[in-house]
């Protein structure tokens, strides 16, 4: 079991199963939401429990998914498309080692030209 939560601490959430690679997104809507880019990885919703989430809030961002950050302190949290079973989770907000590796990049197109693209590889987006 692995532990995570926002900034300050008002979302709170354990991942009880196994988690997938961890993925760069650099589209643009990521970019904008990080001020970066985002890297996840995902876990199947019945993995992710929450502890405390009262200033949880999902944003819809498309027609097809919804990105969740912490109202108290803005953290970037989730990212889920409707429909499915599973929700992207912030790497950088599980607590500690997180055992995981970056697998690679989607939406390369869309970077910023003020980075490089490094490790893992480039790929198109998996369902």
């Amino acid at each position: 079991m692995k532990t995570g939560s926002c900034l300050c601490g008002s979302v709170k959430f354990e991942l009880h199963g196994p988690l997938d690679p961890v993925v760069a997104c650099h589209c643009t809507q990521c970019r904008k939401q990080t001020g970066n880019y985002w890297s996840s990885t995902r876990s199947a919703d019945s993995d992710l429990k929450f502890i405390s989430n009262d200033t949880l809030t999902w944003y819809r961002t498309s027609e097809a998914a919804q990105r969740g950050f912490c109202q108290a302190c803005g953290s970037t949290l989730f990212w889920k498309a409707d429909g499915r079973s599973t929700t992207s989770i912030c790497a950088g907000s599980i607590d500690g080692k997180t055992g995981l590796a970056l697998d690679g990049h989607i939406y390369v197109a869309d970077a910023g030209d003020y980075y490089e693209i490094a490790g893992g590889s480039y790929r198109l987006p998996k369902d």
